[in-house]
């Protein structure tokens, strides 16, 4: 008797349920409108740059681990840049390693620290080893700028010359546009690499031409030393969205060059895959509860109108213009950290799975609740065949009845949004075909028809990522390709 109360309880809660659960979903509807402007905006410009008056001194910081397969590829690379190579200090950090990475590096003209810690083992902590052993025999301050990274990179000819462009027009940090070299391995490959392609056409550019911040994906960016005068800390799983957080706090521009082009390998292991984005999504939850208040923070308080050494002397209208584009840029990479696919999953568990349920067991179910949430595949369902009609009697079975179609509804609407993706993929392939490999049209279909697993996949991980801790382990690289065979 008891438990019946406490459900007739709860299912007396469910129109309040509803309301409360629609209220939640117009304030995340409001705060994702504007990526369809940003879509827009991607599609047709992105940010130029003039070539620059003044070649900088750069130093460039690689953390590798049991590398020997690539590292020596990428600084081949580096060194066939037609940039001075006078100009270009190459710095590798040999992170808890067993092969022969850092006597490769060496051999290639890099200066190698050697690090063993297997208590700390994540790439931020090789990053931060290096800055300090290069703050002790080099002074970080002695470079204009720096850039990251991974040792399965593979840098165009121009690259180093196309990013100091960026970085002469006074933009403190540089991301640039990331290529696969192994697109057509498998499908696995080809999901990471429609993902980076699109994160450049939506994300990137549109961010880069209204002067706002992007966000820094790992690798291929540069940055000015200033952003680490006290040293690089950033540890965590993804030291990469705590880094592009902690500068949009600051009030730091993060720009994109299309024009500087580089290639990384994609994992093509279903296990090494899900190993790899489960510790993203972990590190997604980190980032939002260590730096999301502080972004949130900034969108009402913000700091530029209030006068400093830097903007003393601008006029109250700048100050007043620069303020609202921190701010919006706060907000805006506030929206990129908040874990939404967590706070939607968890409404639809509240409101549909418990409190619906129970809401039926105490006035029974109607096959009117299928069409009122169904979305657009049961809708067209219902034009072909029909609308089915029947109601079942409040009690155990109207409950059960209820759970099991408000489960087959919610894989239904999992399936819609699966197919509408793929336009996603053919959109990526349509804009970007000229700068990715060719490859044929079987092999195309086949990954538009598997894109929409990369998402599937974030979000599924990120509902594991709430309960399971993770470790950081690194990703085998194992592509023999050399810049070379890629341009030619």
């Amino acid at each position: 008797m008891f438990a019946l109360n406490i459900i007739d309880s709860i299912g007396s809660s469910y129109n309040t349920m509803l309301i409360v659960n629609s209220i939640l979903g117009i304030i995340i509807f409001i705060m994702l409108s504007f990526k369809p402007i940003y879509y827009i905006i991607g599609f047709f410009f992105t940010r130029k740059f003039k070539p620059a008056k003044k070649q900088h001194k750069y130093g460039i910081a690689i953390a590798a681990r049991n590398e020997e397969k690539v590292i020596g590829h990428l600084l081949d690379s580096i060194k066939k840049q037609d940039y001075p190579q006078d100009l270009l200090t190459i710095f590798v950090v040999a992170d808890n390693c067993n092969d022969k990475t850092a006597e490769i590096a060496k051999k290639k003209g890099a200066i190698v620290y050697e690090r063993f810690d297997n208590d700390h083992r994540t790439k931020g902590y090789a990053l931060e080893y290096l800055f300090d052993n290069i703050e002790k025999d080099y002074k970080r301050d002695s470079f204009d700028g720096f850039f990251i990274f991974d040792a399965d990179n593979l840098l165009k000819k121009n690259y180093i010359t196309k990013m100091n462009d960026a970085f002469d027009s006074g933009v403190k940090i540089v991301t640039s546009y990331r290529n696969t070299k192994n697109f057509d391995e498998n499908w696995i490959a080809s999901t990471y690499a429609i993902h980076w392609l699109r994160s450049i056409r939506m994300n990137h550019r549109p961010r880069s031409f209204m002067h706002l911040a992007t966000n820094i994906q790992g690798t291929g960016f540069l940055f000015a030393p200033e952003l680490i005068k006290n040293g690089w800390h950033y540890t965590s799983l993804t030291e990469d969205r705590a880094f592009t957080a902690d500068a949009v706090v600051q009030g730091y521009e993060i720009s994109y060059q299309d024009e500087a082009e580089f290639y990384d390998e994609q994992p093509t292991d279903i296990k090494i895959m899900l190993r790899q984005r489960l510790r993203w999504s972990r590190g997604h939850l980190l980032a939002f509860v260590e730096t999301g208040p502080k972004l949130f923070a900034n969108i009402f308080l913000g700091k530029l109108l209030i006068k400093n050494k830097q903007n003393v002397k601008e006029k109250l209208s700048k100050r007043i213009i620069e303020s609202i584009r921190h701010r919006w840029a706060s907000f805006d990479t506030f929206a990129q950290l908040l874990p939404y696919v967590v706070l939607n999953v968890l409404r639809w568990l509240l409101t549909f799975v418990i409190v619906y349920t129970c809401f039926c067991y105490t006035n029974g179910f109607s096959s009117e609740y299928i069409y009122e949430h169904g979305n657009w595949i049961i809708k067209i369902c219902s034009l072909i065949f029909g609308k089915l009609s029947f109601t079942i009697e409040p009690g155990t079975r109207a409950l059960w009845y209820s759970l099991l179609t408000t489960l087959i509804i919610r894989v239904i609407y999992r399936i819609g949004v699966y197919i509408a993706n793929m336009a996603i993929a053919i959109y990526v392939f349509l804009t970007e075909g000229k700068r990715i490999k060719k490859i044929n049209i079987k092999k195309k279909i086949l990954y538009i028809l598997t894109w929409p697993t990369y998402d599937a996949i974030w979000r599924l991980t990120m509902y594991v990522a709430l309960f399971k801790k993770v470790d950081w382990k690194p990703v085998p690289h194992n592509s023999a390709i050399t810049i070379e065979q890629i341009e030619n």
